[in-house]
């Protein structure tokens, strides 16, 4: 039954050599890696505006200028990145880069930070699709979570499902944003010129005299929001169809010219038609709203826009599990993060993150507002990192034209890093938790490793010096009386050897006595032992007996406990019996050096 649900939901078994034309093209990667950067045009211009609204209204014509050197600083992100994927085609983007040039620990950090970031991407895109659907549908606010989880599995699944099908899924409805949101910058430009724009707006280059230096830089950190997710690219270039790292820096040029040509274009209308920010309204609304009225028009570009908003998500899905990949093959994560799933992803990253995402949903309640803050420092960490490892680099191989590659990235780290300064020093009761979660996510990644060291240490075997040692063989068969269970379990036990003793425990002297009767009676050709348990515990008299087994044979045979179960025909069936053979086996595990085996009987009925 499970196996069917599964096969229904994530479709039937990949082979291994199938794994190329899972791979994508330009166009289907840029629609699964840039879902996250395009949908920030959404809100980009209007965290710029709402900072600059606290010098009022005149002010607004800043954000014009404030837009243009978020645009710069695109530019120079896209430069460094497209480096990046060809110095680095390997992908892992910032975690890579800093890790090669900055050391290790540099490296976890960077790569912690997006791990965190790609979880709080899908919890906060899930939440603000939710919010966009609850403000279409006031009636459903009451179950924002509820829907913000669903959102949630239907990304997960089809994430499950491959790459290329999430890719394909996806495409329609993110390019259908690209053109309604071109279309509506276009019909905005040409109403502009002709005069249908309001004449309230404040002057461009007009003086106003309570705007300072820190909030214009406030104003800039905010709205450089809208750069989340442009180092999707460089950490999933292994997704890629060959040659991967030239289709990857395509994709990443595509995306970044489409993210800067919208968002100075709803920049510019925005302060053209002297649009506020509203609570009631965002700015693309009203944009649209000035420009085409309240038609059919307007709800498409809402309707686009609120989806976008939603499938941001999905480049977390992307990179998440890639990332994590590079972490586990480096000994930093669970190794499960490396095995490809039935569909050729990295399916446990896909599912840890849907789980992830989908707790800080409840935790919150489907208010993420106050995770926006934390959000954008756990990008612009990584890329400043990555910027100054890539500095690091120039520096070490000076290959031809280092020094204008070292201009650019030394430029792009300086604005990063301001950036991220003024988002913790503007925010700081938004983004402490950063100081306390990313140190113990590093712990973490160091543990995680230290515990792989230690068992690849005592694993680790001298082939000159050490052999199998040679020894007989000693099985203990915990037995609950005369039955065919027990028969079954002794019969594969003498099959092994002749060195066989069955233990049973017995709560007082007469339930001891009847069984060694019945024992003697049947005479299976195997000796009895039989022991008294006083606090009515099965576990503890049979660990001393396979003490003192131990002890006597430890140098001469291997000690192999051989435990009888019955399988029950039906699963609720299982719940009828004690399961001390289970409660034997895990006590055993934990506590002893001793083979453990298990000997099942099927129950027909």
């Amino acid at each position: 039954m499970v196996s069917k649900v599964k096969r229904l939901l994530i479709g039937r078994p990949m082979k291994s050599a199938e794994i190329e034309g899972a791979k994508l093209g330009k166009f289907k990667a840029l629609a699964v890696l840039s879902s996250d950067a395009l949908s920030s045009v959404a809100y980009g211009t209007e965290q710029i505006l709402l900072v600059l609204m606290a010098a009022g209204f005149a002010a607004v014509w800043y954000s014009v200028p404030i837009s243009l050197a978020v645009l710069g600083l695109l530019f120079i992100l896209i430069l460094s990145y497209r480096q990046t994927i060809y110095a680095y085609p390997a992908g892992g983007g910032a975690y890579i880069v800093a890790k090669d040039n900055l050391g290790v620990s540099t490296g976890l950090l960077a790569g912690g930070s997006l791990l965190v970031d790609y979880i709080l991407t899908v919890a906060v895109s899930s939440s603000a699709g939710t919010d966009a659907i609850t403000s279409a549908f006031p009636s459903l606010h009451e179950h924002r979570v509820l829907i913000a989880l669903v959102i949630i599995l239907v990304l997960t699944v089809m994430n499950l499902r491959g790459v290329t099908e999430s890719a394909s899924v996806l495409a329609t409805p993110i390019y259908l944003f690209v053109v309604a949101i071109f279309v509506l910058i276009a019909a905005g430009i040409v109403k502009y010129a002709t005069g249908g724009a309001p004449a309230h707006v404040p002057e461009f280059g007009a003086a106003v005299s309570n705007v300072s230096l820190f909030l214009l830089l406030k104003a800039f950190s905010s709205g450089c929001s809208a750069l989340t997710g442009v180092e999707a690219v460089s950490n999933a270039i292994p997704n890629f169809k060959k040659p991967a790292e030239r289709n990857a820096a395509a994709t990443l040029i595509m995306m970044g010219t489409i993210l800067g040509a919208m968002f100075i274009g709803i920049s510019l209308l925005a302060y053209w038609y002297g649009v506020a920010p509203d609570e009631k309204q965002t700015v693309v609304s009203q944009i649209a709203e000035s420009t085409f009225g309240r038609g059919a028009v307007y709800y498409a570009i809402q309707a686009l826009t609120a989806l976008i908003l939603v499938l941001a998500a999905n480049t977390a899905y992307s990179a998440f599990p890639l990332l994590a990949f590079m972490l586990a093959k480096d000994k930093y994560m669970p190794h499960a993060f490396m095995v490809r799933g039935d569909r050729l992803g990295y399916s446990n990253g896909i599912i840890f993150l849907g789980v992830f995402s989908a707790l800080l949903v409840i935790i919150f309640h489907g208010n993420t507002e106050n995770l926006i803050p934390l959000y954008a420092v756990g990008v612009f960490i990584p890329f400043t990192l990555s910027q100054l490892g890539m500095m690091v680099r120039w520096i070490k191989l000076r290959p031809p034209g280092w020094t204008t590659r070292l201009a650019v990235n030394t430029i792009g780290m300086l604005t990063t890093l301001s950036i991220t300064l003024i988002f913790i020093f503007t925010k700081f009761t938004h983004v402490w938790m950063v100081f306390v979660f990313l140190p113990i996510v590093m712990w973490t990644f160091f543990a995680i490793a230290r515990h792989y060291r230690n068992t690849a240490d005592e694993l680790r075997i001298d082939p000159a010096e050490e052999k199998p040692c040679i020894k007989g063989s000693t099985i203990v068969v915990p037995v609950a009386g005369v039955t065919r269970v027990v028969m079954n379990s002794l019969s594969y036990a003498k099959s092994l050897t002749d060195n066989v003793v069955a233990v049973y425990v017995g709560f007082d002297d007469e339930d001891i006595e009847r069984m060694e009767k019945k024992w003697a009676e049947w005479d299976p050709g195997v000796r009895l032992i039989t022991l008294r348990s006083s606090y009515r515990s099965i576990i503890r008299p049979i660990m001393k007996f396979i003490d003192t087994i131990e002890w006597k044979t430890a140098e001469t045979d291997h000690i192999t406990v051989l435990i009888p179960q019955f399988i029950a025909k039906h699963w609720w069936q299982h719940i009828l019996h004690n399961q001390s053979s289970l409660l034997l086996r895990a006590y055993l595990y934990n506590q002893k050096d001793v083979i453990i085996a298990t000997v099942p009987y099927h129950l027909r009925r």
